[in-house]
């Protein structure tokens, strides 16, 4: 396709002034005005670096393409161009892969078509390949590239918002939502975003795409992320600590080894149970709609894991509150062995607290407990446990339990 006139004669008019000409004689050459060529002269506004000065260098205009365009038509080296240019070879490299264009040859000198490629003066399977570079081209997609503002990959693209929108009404993180649309979508880039770029999406005007309301259905429901409080602790006495835990709990291999703790309501008057296993992420919820004292604790943890099979009711672990009283009464029904974690050493149940703070995004600290009734814990606890999760690839806690269940590990004999 021939170049459109204006633009042929703009580069023809360069042509004679890298020839030597001057800039009157190169215009009345193409049949322009003195005054039009000393214009395109003044379009082209070539930066001088002074070395002494800090800062990043400006970007590649018009005057530097000009220069790169005769390097790579005589076929001068990248180092070469960007040594006259007072730039790095990798700027020169850059600036021909996003610009140039590669005209491909076949062996007997036949030209097979044109093709944009990261490459410079390669050669592929017997053919030969050559840079077809133009400064004014190059100019114009660099102009059209740093065009502001730019509108968002979600607010372009309708299919990839919706399925966004729908994940996080499910109250998937953006992390979990970057990680299951690259699963889902392995073959379609168009289909896979940053959880950054979903971030600014809610919370950032004008970064456009999705409904600003869906921040409530983020886990902190706030934009900011405050640092967590110290936490409550009693002590209790007849108790094993964890550090006379079996060690073989400490790998997650086997599952049927539990943490819990409680998460308190407003005034601490209110509580609800949280117990999960440590392999698969499950999640229990007890229900204390009345008081979180040792009686209540242990009736509700006793009807919770006597739901289970026998197998996955191996130990649990509790941090030292008045509310594991009762904890021996626990161990006699349901054959869990009670482990209690150091004095302030929440990092010692961390599965636990992680899920705790999972679940603050459907009880909000300053909240009355009391009100939710034993249908929505467990209607939460579904949601937790059909939840995609980063540290198992993002498959969900039910689909990790079915398989440790279906496939156990396989323990050595000892006889």
């Amino acid at each position: 396709m021939p170049l459109p006139p204006v633009r042929a004669a703009v580069r023809e008019f360069w042509d004679h002034i890298r020839g030597g000409r001057t800039t009157a004689d190169a215009a009345d050459r193409v049949g322009v005005s003195e005054a039009t060529g000393e214009r395109w002269i003044r379009d082209v506004k070539p930066h001088f670096t002074d070395p002494e000065t800090d800062g990043p260098r400006p970007r590649l205009n018009l005057a530097d393409r000009v220069e790169i365009e005769v390097g790579v038509r005589i076929g001068e080296s990248l180092h070469s161009i960007g040594d006259r240019l007072g730039r790095p070879a990798s700027t020169i490299k850059r600036e021909i892969d996003a610009n140039g264009v590669i005209r491909c040859f076949e062996q007997h000198g036949i030209k097979s078509g044109y093709r944009r490629k990261k490459m410079f003066g390669a050669r592929q399977s017997g053919n030969t390949a050559r840079v077809d570079y133009r400064a004014l081209v190059a100019q114009q997609r660099s102009d059209q590239r740093a065009r502001r503002p730019k509108q968002g990959k979600l607010a372009a693209i309708d299919e990839l918002r919706e399925a966004v929108q729908d994940r996080l009404s499910e109250q998937h993180s953006p992390e979990q939502i970057t990680a299951t649309l690259r699963l889902d979508y392995p073959d379609r880039p168009e289909m896979q975003v940053s959880h950054e770029t979903i971030y600014k999406a809610i919370y950032l005007q004008g970064r456009g795409g999705l409904r600003r309301e869906l921040a409530t259905c983020l886990r902190t429901g706030r934009a900011l992320r405050k640092p967590r409080r110290g936490e409550r602790r009693g002590k209790r006495h007849d108790m094993i600590l964890i550090s006379e835990r079996p060690p073989e709990i400490e790998d997650r291999a086997i599952p049927g080894h539990w943490e819990g703790d409680l998460i308190i309501g407003k005034n601490q008057g209110s509580a609800i149970g949280t117990i999960v296993e440590r392999t698969s992420g499950m999640v229990l919820l007890l229900h204390l709609p009345d008081n979180h004292t040792a009686e209540a604790v242990a009736a509700q943890t006793i009807l919770k894991m006597g739901e289970l099979p026998a197998i996955l009711r191996q130990t649990l672990t509790w941090d030292q509150g008045s509310e594991m009283a009762n904890h021996a009464q626990i161990t006699t029904a349901t054959g869990l062995d009670i482990y209690f974690c150091d004095p302030h050493s929440p990092w010692q149940r961390g599965t636990n607290e992680n899920t705790n703070g999972l679940l603050r995004q459907y009880f909000p600290k300053g909240t009355d407990l009391s009100v939710f009734p034993a249908d929505y814990l467990d209607h939460v606890a579904l949601k937790l446990n059909t939840r995609p999760r980063k540290r198992h690839g993002f498959k969900t806690p039910v689909a990790i339990l079915n398989e440790l269940l279906s496939n156990p590990p396989t323990v050595a004999s000892t006889a």
